[in-house]
Formats: structure tokens, C-alpha cells, sequence
């Protein structure tokens, strides 16, 4: 059975059981500040466990793109060393929302499971939740009950709370759960040894395939547990370990799902991938396996995560793009020989097999394939920079242990591997010590998770069944009451407490706009709120303290200061993109913003830099329509497909419900959620001010409006001033600067005349200073120049002498340089190296170089260490 008929049977068994099909929310997670990715198949429905909003149905289907590279559920450093751990994954899933539970979503598990997909009865072994005292939970009796009627009592296993007890993280809806597991090895195996014992301990051909979680409780904060006020049903069917049971498979990687990858990498390195079933292969092939289940198995998850707009970076969700795509150009340039980008071929294969599907990864394929390449041909030349730092490290290396600290300044600056530069140093008969490298580790760890550690007490509720309402796209000040409270302790933050109101006007964080800002006043008191932002369905309105009566009346008051600036910022971004789009093609698409108070920031694809003419044209086209005062056109609740048909634009990456804002300025229309102005004219001008690659095929434009342009306009003219003033006031400015150029032209060759003149007359002056020792001309002296004039001299007395090693140095802004020429014959003839000669001489200097054997120049931190450095120079040729 092909994997595209195994998800088409699961969503259609479903359908037929009165389950709504939903598509798959974004990998990339941009509304939720406790995930930086969709993890599970239920993080898009978190709203609806906590009570927080209500699903549009009862009972819903979906295949979810999950990705665990971060935080509890991280597999990264498992992928590519067994058969079944991946980045990306799909969790075909269905959900019950208070509606049915445990007797209907165990019975139709297990029809789907051997009905539909004819799985052997004998094949299957499940699980039920043994109970806690620790938590009070007695034994899953209903679950045993019901399985006991469809498999026998032999076939079902006790779990403990670690395998049958599924929770949300630390706090939230929590459940017992009952889990189905396949026993695919061979009939031999299993003669010889029970499946039974070996589920749940991490046997590649024993797995879990479906989870079944019957949430029914919430984890406080103190750990206690309680009743959650309606039972959901919370499914979760691993895709690629089901493909793998279905096509009779015992590695994930030997089924269609990652074959016509693995072909791909066959065909682009020359070098076979043996499957699973093949025993005793030798650990070349072993290394060669595990690096290409690396690559195809990271392609996916970068590829996904790029399609819904998180592009690689130093940062965040960006940063774990970047390191999965590194892990895969490290594992293809070690094992599989690939010197040249590569990954990005394989951008065709995967939005030829999954396109259809999610027509996401079909759209933007030609933009992810570009980033791809980018990003390996950036890491590709830091793994070169890296391979030289490490010759400079073992350069310095007394012995044959490299400090493990220095291992990992080069793995943590420099993103250079630990087994790469294991495999380097072995094959130079060396290591490093791996106790220093992980104390390093550790240590980093440490202080990352100190500063990021957050702890969240319960919501204290004071208005129960309260379901907050947005007011603010029609108010900025409303009459509020507090409905619940809870406190935040962050060592990056400190103590905050977060406020929900009944009906609130500020506007949370979201779609690049930052969230208001603003004051709870009552009659006694002032209270501050200084962000705003959501999670959960839940809007919250962060502050440094609490009233001290939290039960009165208040009046919610936005900046309106910061949300004018603000809300000017973000529809020029609207009337900016449209200009883009008529102006350099309909190729052009959002892939991120951010709209603050004081500027807007916007990158789109673009496979070009925007020339200084197409900005004008581009400033000229916004200001066009802010003079044309055009009038805010807002559809705040109509059906998506109505949205779309009218013209506005939906974005890759966001997550839209069946009905949406729409937001148009004339010809502009776009899916909004933002606060705008109500007429372009109160944008007053726009003005961009930078224009610059993000990555490749991503531009970014930054640009102010309002008075921000008023106050760069005014810092421009008083720049100009001052400039008129230091020219004593010319009549023409641009005569006068344009004088000073040329004299300051005419100046320079008059100091590089003086200068070669300078240097010939030192050349000659110390070709007298040569010395013969051992057949080699030798010269070393400190020299009254630049670095650079100091480095033609060397080259020009080198040349000027057969058999001739010379070493220069000079002191240019106050730090030392130093420079060697070695004749070509003596390189060969005595074994003598300028490169070596910088690096080990530059230790005096404080410094370090390299360059070529014949030729090297340094630089340092000591001037004071230059004698020292010249008088050791000569015991490289005694």
C-alpha cells in the first residue's frame, strides 16, 4: 500500500465515523510562546483541552507536520542512528472535543488498524494505564475492559506512568492513555522471544504506532491534579512507523515515504544505501547508511519548516532550522564526499512526492531550494574556515591531546563538529579530551536554561465561565474587570504577572505587530501594562504588579501614542507590498514582519537585490496612496473563501479559521488581524531607509512613516548644516565636496609615490643587513610602516635574493604585525614553512596568522613581544 493511500484510508475511516477533516497547521508555531514548533498533534488544538475556545466540531481528523528538535521532545541526535526516529514526522490523529471517549475511539483503532488495514491480529499487543498512587489515579479498568472484548488478555500490557500517563508539559490537560504497538520481525524472532517482553523497550521492529490519550484531568502547578470539566479524546498515529507496518518494512526509511529521497542521494553521490533487512554490512557502509537516512530525514523537516516562512538564523526557531540543515551538510561533506551543495537537489523530489498533500511545499519549492543552497554554501566555506582553525590548534598542541575547551570553542563559535574534529585529529594519530568538551557543554547549557527558566503559578480565576471579547479594533478605552490572574518568575524578566480581562481593547502580539502597551486605572490606583500578548485563546496583559484590589472596576487605557505610530507602521506595510507586487512581479510574497512603533520591517521573496531606482519607485507608489486618502475597508468576519475570491491575499505559514478579517486600502486587500489606520492620509509619508538580503531569494526592506520621517528629514538637514559649516559656508556645496575630492585624490598618489619611494630606499638600505647562515640569506628587522607597506617590502627583499627568509614586522595603530618570505627552493630544500614561521612566532605578539609556505603575514596584541619575536625568527634556519 502506498503511503499516500495510507493517509487518504485513515482520513476517509474517520469522515465516515462524523469527523470534520482539518489540514495541517503550520509546522512553525507563531502564536504560541511556549512552543517554537508544532511537536504534537494536538498543539493547534490546545485552546479547546484548556476550555479556552470552542473547535468547529465535536470531532475532528487531521495528518499534522510535527516537528521534536527542542525542548522535552527532542529526537534530533537519535535521527539517522536508528530506523524510526525522525525530525519530521506526520501524526495522523482524531479527536474527540467532549464528545465520545474511551469505548469508541479504542473500537475504532482497532477496526482501522485490522479491518481496513488488515494488520495480523497477532501482530498487535497494547497497553493501558496501571494507575499512581502518587497522583491518585486508580487502574485503567474501562480501557482493559474494552480491549479485553477485542484481543486477548495475553496481548494486553500494564504501563507505568511514564509510558501510559500523557501530559502537555509540567502544568495543563493530562490523561492516562492506551497505546497499540506491531511486532514486525520475522516469525523466527518472534518463536524465539516473546514480543510482549520487548514493547516499549526501544526494539526497532517492536513500536508503538497509535497513542490513545483520554484527557480527563489538569497538572497544577503544585503538581496536584484535577478534574478537567468535560472528558476529550486525544489520538496520535505515527505516519512513517504505519507505512512501515503496511509495506511490510522493518526501517521507516525502506518505505516509499523515503526512497525516492534516498535514490536521489544514490544518484548525486555515487554511493549505495543498503537496507534494513541486509545484515552484517561493514562499518564503512554502516556510516554511509546513517548518513543518508541524516540528510533525507532533515531535508523534510527544513524544507517544511522554510515552506511555512521560518528561514534559517542565529536565533530562535531560526536557529534550529539552520543546525538540523548543518547536522545534514556535515553528515553528506564527512561520510558521503560531498564537497559542493547538494541538499537543495532534493527540494524536487520531496514537492513531487508530498505536493499534493501540502500544496505548500509545491508553491514555495523554488524559493526553499535557494535558501538550501545558500545555507549549505555558507556552511560549507565555515567548515573550510574551521578546518583551518584546527590546523592552527594543533599547530599549538603540545602532545597528542587537543584541549577539549578549545574543541568546543571551535564546535560553539564556529559551528565546526565534535566528531568532525574527532575524525580529523584521529587520522593525525591525536583526540582531545572529551571530559573538558562536555564540562564546556554543560556549562553553556547551564547558563542557556538559567536564562530562559521560567516558572508559571495556576490561574487564580476570579470570574469563572468568562469567555474574554477583543474590543480594540473599535476602542482604545473600555470598563473592564479582571477575570483571572496568574504570576511568572523568569531570570530574564523577574516577576510578572499576567492579567485576563472580560473584554480588553489592547491588542495582542501577532502577524509581525507588537502588542499594545498601556494602564489599568481605577478609582485608586494606576496600574501599568507594559506588553501585551496570546497564548491559548487567552489575550494577556502583562504587568510589574498587581492592584491591590483585583475585584474592582477598572478602565483599560491603550497608548494611543504608540498604537498610532504603530498602526501607521503596519498599513504602509500593506500599501508597501502591493507596490512590490506591481512593481517586481506577483513573485513577490510576504515571508515576515515586524510593525512596531517606531518602524516597519518586511522581508519578501525576491531573487534580486531592489535597485535604488525600483526603491524610489517603490516610495513613489506608497505615497501616492497615502495622498489619495484612501478609506479603511474592513470585512471583519466573512468566510475565508469569500476573502480569497475578492482578491486578498492569504499568506504561507499562517494558520486561518473558517472565517477571517479582511482589510483593503484601494486596490490593496489583504487577511489581516491588525490594528490600522482609518485613512492612509493619517500615514502622513513613507520612507524606506535599508534594503538588504535576509537569505537567498529573501530581501528585506526597513522603513519609517509619520514623524519618523519628520525627525529623519530634520536630522538630515541638520547633518547638512553642520557639513556647510565645516566648509565655511560654501555658495555651492556639492562644488565644494566634489573639490575636496579631487585634492584629497591628488594627495593620495602623492603619499603612495612617497611611499614606494620610501620603501625602495629601506630595501636598499637593508640589503646590506642580509646574513648568510647556512647557506640561507637571512634578514630580520622591526621597519617603520604600515602592515600593508611592511608586507611589499618583504616580497620585494625576498625577491631580491636567491636563497633568502626574511621576517619584517611593524607597529601600525598602536598593534604589531609581522610578515615571512621564504624563497620557493628553500620551502622544498629545507622543509621551511612561513606559514608555521607566523604561527609560531606570533605567539609573542599575542597574535596568530597563516598564508602560503612561501609567504605569511600576522597580526597581534603586544608590540612589546616584536624584539622577542625577531631574535627566535633565526632559529628556524640554524
Amino acid at each position: 500500500m502506498k503511503s499516500q493511500d495510507v493517509r487518504k484510508q485513515f482520513l476517509d475511516f474517520f469522515k465516515s465515523n462524523g469527523h470534520l477533516i482539518v489540514p495541517s497547521a503550520p509546522i512553525v508555531l507563531k502564536d504560541d510562546p511556549t512552543l517554537m514548533f508544532n511537536n504534537s498533534g494536538m498543539a493547534q488544538f490546545k485552546e479547546y483541552f484548556l476550555g479556552n475556545g470552542t473547535p468547529k466540531s465535536p470531532r475532528i481528523a487531521d495528518t499534522q507536520k510535527c516537528l521534536r528538535v527542542s525542548g522535552k521532545h527532542n529526537d534530533l541526535e537519535d535521527v539517522g542512528f536508528d530506523t524510526y526516529h525522525h525530525t519530521m514526522f506526520e501524526m495522523l490523529g482524531n479527536w474527540s472535543f467532549g464528545d465520545y471517549f474511551k469505548k469508541e475511539a479504542i473500537n475504532w483503532a482497532w477496526q482501522l488498524l485490522t479491518e481496513v488495514y488488515k494488520i495480523p491480529k497477532e501482530n498487535l499487543y497494547v497497553s493501558v494505564f496501571e494507575g499512581s498512587k502518587e497522583d491518585n489515579v486508580p487502574f485503567d479498568q474501562e480501557a482493559w475492559d474494552i480491549w479485553k472484548t477485542l484481543i486477548d488478555e495475553d496481548r494486553i500490557i500494564l504501563g507505568n506512568k511514564k509510558d501510559n500517563f500523557w501530559e502537555m508539559g509540567d502544568q495543563g490537560p493530562c490523561g492516562p492513555c492506551s497505546e497499540i504497538h506491531v511486532d514486525l520481525r520475522s516469525e523466527e524472532e518472534k518463536a524465539q522471544v516473546s514480543g510482549k517482553s520487548l514493547v516499549n523497550n526501544d526494539h526497532p521492529q517492536v513500536v508503538e504506532i497509535w497513542n490513545n490519550v483520554f484527557m480527563e484531568f489538569n497538572r497544577k502547578a503544585d503538581g496536584s491534579l484535577e478534574k478537567l470539566p468535560a472528558q476529550h479524546v486525544d489520538t496520535g498515529m505515527g505516519f512513517e512507523r504505519l507505512c512501515m507496518a503496511l509495506q511490510g518494512k522493518t526501517s521507516n526509511y525502506d518505505t516509499d515515504v523515503f526512497t525516492p529521497l534516498i535514490e536521489k542521494v544514490e544518484q548525486i553521490t555515487g554511493l549505495k544505501y543498503t537496507s534494513d533487512e541486509i545484515k552484517n554490512i561493514s562499518e564503512e557502509q554502516n556510516k554511509t547508511n546513517i548518513a543518508i537516512r541524516v540528510v533525507v530525514d532533515h531535508v523534510r523537516a527544513v524544507a517544511f519548516a522554510i515552506a511555512d516562512g521560518q528561514l534559517p538564523s542565529n536565533t530562535g526557531a531560526g536557529y534550529v532550522i539552520r543546525r538540523i540543515l548543518r547536522r545534514a551538510i556535515r553528515y553528506g561533506f564527512t561520510f558521503l564526499g560531498t564537497k559542493e551543495p547538494f541538499i537543495n537537489k532534493l527540494v524536487e523530489v520531496l514537492a513531487n512526492q508530498m505536493g499534493e498533500f501540502f500544496p505548500e511545499i509545491k508553491s514555495q519549492q523554488q524559493l526553499v531550494t535557494n535558501v538550501i543552497r545558500e545555507e549549505e554554501a555558507s556552511f560549507l566555506r565555515t567548515l573550510d574556515q574551521g578546518l583551518q582553525l584546527l590546523d592552527n590548534v594543533i599547530a599549538q598542541t603540545k602532545g597528542s591531546e587537543v584541549s577539549g575547551a578549545k574543541a568546543f570553542e571551535l564546535y560553539d563559535t564556529f559551528g565546526f563538529p565534535k566528531d568532525l574534529t574527532a575524525l580529523i585529529l584521529k587520522e593525525k594519530n591525536m583526540s582531545f579530551n572529551e571530559t573538558e568538551f562536555d564540562a564546556s557543554m554543560q556549562e553553556q547549557k547551564n547558563r542557556s536554561r538559567a536564562a530562559s527558566e521560567v516558572s508559571t503559578e495556576d490561574w487564580s480565576v476570579l470570574i469563572p465561565g468568562n469567555v474574554e471579547t477583543f474590543v480594540g479594533y473599535d476602542k482604545t478605552e473600555n470598563e473592564v474587570k479582571i477575570t483571572r490572574i496568574r504570576k511568572v518568575d523568569s531570570k530574564k524578566d523577574g516577576i510578572l504577572y499576567q492579567i485576563v480581562l472580560d473584554n480588553t481593547p489592547f491588542y495582542p502580539e501577532g502577524g509581525g505587530q507588537v502588542g499594545d502597551k498601556g494602564t489599568l486605572v481605577s478609582a485608586n490606583e494606576t496600574i501599568e501594562i507594559i506588553d501585551t500578548k496570546k497564548e491559548n485563546n487567552l489575550i494577556l496583559h502583562f504587568a510589574k504588579q498587581l492592584p491591590e484590589n483585583i475585584e474592582a472596576g477598572f478602565v483599560a487605557k491603550v497608548n494611543t501614542d504608540l498604537r498610532g505610530s504603530t498602526s501607521k507602521n503596519h498599513s504602509a506595510t500593506h500599501l508597501m507590498h502591493l507596490a512590490l507586487r506591481n512593481l517586481l512581479g506577483t513573485h513577490v510574497e510576504q515571508k515576515g514582519s515586524l510593525v512596531n512603533p517606531n518602524y516597519l520591517r518586511f522581508d519578501f521573496s525576491h531573487f534580486s537585490k531592489v535597485s535604488d531606482e525600483e526603491l524610489r519607485q517603490v516610495e513613489a507608489s506608497v505615497n501616492a496612496q497615502i495622498e489619495a486618502q484612501l478609506q479603511l475597508v474592513e470585512h471583519r468576519n466573512i468566510p475565508i473563501k469569500e476573502a480569497l475570491d475578492k482578491g486578498a491575499m492569504a499568506l504561507f505559514g499562517e494558520k486561518y479559521g473558517d472565517n477571517v478579517r479582511m482589510i483593503e486600502f484601494g486596490e490593496s486587500k489583504e487577511l489581516c488581524g491588525g490594528i490600522h489606520v482609518k485613512n492612509t492620509a493619517e500615514i502622513w509619508h513613507f520612507k524606506i531607509i535599508s534594503e538588504g538580503a535576509v537569505a537567498a531569494g529573501i530581501r528585506r526592506i526597513e522603513a519609517i512613516t509619520g514623524d519618523a520621517v519628520k525627525d529623519f528629514y530634520q536630522n538630515q538637514e541638520n547633518t547638512l548644516s553642520e557639513i556647510k559649516e565645516t566648509l565655511k559656508n560654501p555658495q555651492d556645496i556639492l562644488k565644494s565636496v566634489a573639490s575636496l575630492q579631487d585634492d584629497n585624490a591628488k594627495l593620495k598618489k602623492q603619499i603612495e609615490q612617497l611611499l614606494k619611494e620610501k620603501i625602495g630606499a629601506l630595501k636598499s638600505e637593508l640589503e646590506k643587513d642580509f646574513q648568510q647562515i647556512n647557506g640561507v640569506n637571512f634578514l630580520a628587522k622591526q621597519v617603520d610602516l604600515s602592515m600593508a607597506s611592511t608586507k611589499d617590502l618583504a616580497s620585494a627583499l625576498g625577491s631580491s635574493k636567491a636563497d633568502s627568509f626574511v621576517f619584517l614586522a611593524s607597529i601600525e595603530d598602536g598593534l604589531p604585525n609581522i610578515h615571512c618570505y621564504i624563497a620557493k627552493e628553500l620551502v622544498t630544500a629545507k622543509n621551511l614553512n612561513a606559514n608555521a614561521v607566523i604561527k609560531e612566532l606570533g605567539k609573542y605578539i599575542e597574535g596568530n596568522g597563516g598564508g602560503q609556505p612561501f609567504f605569511a603575514s600576522g597580526k597581534g596584541k603586544n608590540a612589546a613581544g616584536i624584539a622577542e619575536a625577531l631574535g627566535k625568527a633565526v632559529e628556524f634556519v640554524k
